[in-house]
């Protein structure tokens, strides 16, 4: 008997298992390294290594042969992960020399390098669990944070020393803090010089940042966890910077803004990004080493917010300036002061710099992400097929990742110098779902819209109840030409939905403006276009959909969005299941909310009719709230709260607690059982 899609899709970590990613590309091109499960439902992520002439693959670390715990992680290694979404275990992460021929690892908290030539691994003796393991370029020193401590071991010699050591309990040296993982996309704290003599390293104090506790009331033996939490309004931890030789100098990079967006350490410059509190100026500074004296080199501001985007700062070889930038209403790639990339096109990360050629991603159509290279004379499409991209390149040899409704999952290809191909191949199991869904624009202002019907319907056989199945929130986005995103709503479909995803303002792919119409309001602008779209779908499917039971669904944002819709227009949605909602906006984290709704003292309205306390008392449709306990991105009071208030209210609703389980529901059988309550739930509630 075949498995469900609902026990697969959580088994597979949602089919994610055993895809290749992380590549690293030798400097000659000769070889790519990168991380890969040995199957679709393996967990252990191994080390690997393809050869680019000969084609062959070598399994470089298999973790399962050191003999090491992977469920032994450090407090500050689950955190991480947490941020990064990682839902695997082995070997997650790695760093390599700038040859690319040592790897350095963490592993259930010991350092671990690998001699990449001949396979050998052994384990560094080490005073404590490690986190963030960072190669020398040279390849002799490994960088490492311990116990809150910025470490460095000499390869040849073993000597271990911390070069900064935290003065309090609330201190860490070479981690990014809460915000800048989780909001700015910055997952690191350290990054070594090109000559591997000094690191900048950042300093962080959450001694200001309030104290929340994550309790398991499953669990009452068991104390409360304390987590410092920056909620809206209060204050972030502190930051500063620091390079630290390895003859023990310290020299200190002071900067002035709230946020540290970004570093950068290359041959041409020792480059920081940093934004003030209010998000609305980015500022990029060249940074002497030597004395810690920053030069402003480029400003950018926006009324509303500026956008940070992965990649840059970078430089080609002649030391020219890689950055991104919103300019004519686009947002566009900067080589110098020169615009190279026309306001149509939508730059979304610089991938590489290799030597004077930049590989970025960027979309003209809002569904399509595709690959573009600038040779420093002309602008050269490098994904020629419609779907969803991405890729890195070194050596003159490129690494191209395609997704897109016509393939099953993730296809990975190297592009050698002289054009050949060789394929990475994908470990990861088939879904075993034929997918039955269409692309294209929605409502009045032309949103992207993906409609999923049952593939065994029958057109104007009859009406289908509708499910609303949108994230619909800044930063993320939904509707994309890739067959993964729609898995699980081909499978509501299935059980008997027309299932509707649509992104709406504030989503990326559609320019600056489009993301802007969210500003000083998070709901308004996102349900009006969750109802636009589902009427312009209902008008070209005229005799398919049943208006009169339509269901909304959500996670997170998409949580919010639910609520917001049964709470605010009954009439036209009957049911929803808000999954890890965020209720009130105060109660969620500062650069996030700050960014779209500015500070709550200085703008409670805007705060309040944000948040769905106040139409408590307007729910007359059924509501599933569901929230794991141990979730500290969103935290359960979100939901508790709002379950208080509809108590209070006297309206009737659901709630379904999650004992252990965090903002990414990994569990196996919680990830597969909320699928089937969800859907016993919508059935039930739609008659």
């Amino acid at each position: 008997m075949s498995e469900s899609f609902p026990r697969l899709s959580a088994r597979t970590r949602r089919f994610t298992l055993g895809v290749p990613r992380g590549f690293t590309i030798s400097p000659d091109g000769g070889r790519v390294m990168f991380l890969r499960t040995g199957s679709g439902t393996d967990p252990v992520t191994c080390l690997w290594e393809l050869d680019t002439e000969t084609h062959v693959e070598r399994l470089v670390v298999d973790p399962r042969a050191l003999d090491a715990d992977g469920d032994e992680l450090p407090p500050e290694e689950r955190a991480r992960r947490e941020r990064s979404r990682e839902q695997a275990g082995g070997v997650v992460a790695y760093s390599t020399d700038a040859a690319v021929t040592t790897a350095v690892f963490a592993l259930s908290g010991g350092l671990y390098v690998t001699d990449l030539a001949s396979g050998r691994t052994r384990r560094l003796d080490v005073p404590g669990a490690v986190i963030d393991p960072r190669l020398s370029p040279d390849g002799r020193h490994v960088a490492y944070v311990s116990e809150g401590a910025l470490r460095v071991q000499d390869l040849a010699s073993g000597e271990d020393r911390a070069l900064a050591a935290p003065e309090s309990p609330t201190v860490t040296y070479g981690l990014a803090e809460f915000i800048a993982s989780e909001e700015l996309d910055r997952m690191r704290g350290h990054w070594w010089s090109p000559a591997g003599d000094a690191l900048l390293v950042e300093r962080v104090d959450e001694a200001p940042v309030q104290v929340w506790h994550i309790a398991d009331p499953a669990n009452p033996d068991r104390p409360a966890v304390a987590q410092r939490y920056p909620a809206a309004g209060t204050p972030n931890a502190l930051t500063e910077l620091f390079v630290l030789g390895l003859d023990g100098s310290r020299v200190a990079v002071p900067y002035d803004d709230e946020y540290l967006t970004t570093a950068a350490w290359d041959s041409h410059a020792l480059s920081i990004v940093t934004m003030p509190r209010d998000q609305k100026t980015l500022r990029l500074f060249a940074v002497d080493p030597a004395t810690g004296a920053a030069t402003p080199v480029r400003e950018e501001t926006d009324p509303a917010w500026v956008d940070v985007v992965p990649g840059v700062p970078a430089h080609l070889d002649d030391g020219s300036l890689v950055w991104v930038a919103g300019a004519e209403g686009g947002s566009r790639l900067f080589v110098g002061d020169r615009a190279v990339t026309p306001p149509t096109l939508q730059v979304r990360a610089v991938l590489d710099v290799d030597h004077d050629s930049v590989l970025f991603s960027a979309s003209g159509d809002p569904t399509e992400i595709q690959l573009w290279t600038w040779d420093g004379h002309s602008l050269l499409p490098v994904s020629t097929r419609s779907g969803v991209f991405s890729g890195r390149m070194a050596g003159g040899v490129g690494v191209l990742t395609e997704q897109s409704l016509d393939a099953e999952g993730v296809s990975t290809t190297v592009v050698r110098r002289d054009g050949m191909a060789i394929p990475i191949p994908s470990r990861a199991e088939r879904p075993g779902l034929d997918l039955r869904v269409s692309l294209g624009r929605s409502g009045r202002r032309e949103l992207a819209t993906a409609v999923v019907l049952p593939t065994w319907y029958e057109p104007g056989s009859g009406r289908l109840p509708v499910l609303m199945d949108p994230y619909g929130g800044p930063h993320a986005q939904r509707v994309l030409n890739r067959r993964g995103g729609y898995l699980e709503s081909q499978w509501f479909a299935e059980q008997g939905f027309a299932v509707v995803v649509a992104d709406g303002r504030g989503t990326p792919g559609r320019g600056p403006a489009f993301e802007r119409a969210v500003l000083n309001d998070l709901a308004t602008p996102a349900l009006e276009d969750q109802i636009d779209a589902l009427q312009g779908v209902a008008e070209q499917y005229p005799d398919d959909l049943d208006l009169t039971r339509v269901a909304i669904r959500g996670w997170s944002f998409g949580g919010f969005l639910a609520a917001l819709a049964v709470l605010r227009r009954p009439d036209v949605f009957h049911a929803a299941v808000a999954g890890a909602p965020v209720t009130d906006w105060r109660l969620y984290d500062t650069a996030y909310t700050e960014r779209y709704l500015g500070h709550p003292t200085e703008q409670p309205d805007v705060y309040d009719k944000s948040s769905l306390f106040g139409d408590a008392a307007k729910l007359e449709r059924p509501l599933l709230l569901i929230h794991g306990l141990a979730d500290d991105n969103v935290v359960a009071a979100h939901t508790l709260r709002l379950s208080s208030a509809l108590l209070a209210a006297g309206r009737q609703h659901s709630v379904l607690p999650l004992s252990g389980v965090t903002h990414m529901t990994p569990q196996e059988v919680v990830a597969e059982n909320l699928l089937l309550l969800q859907v016993d739930f919508l059935k039930r509630s739609l008659g």
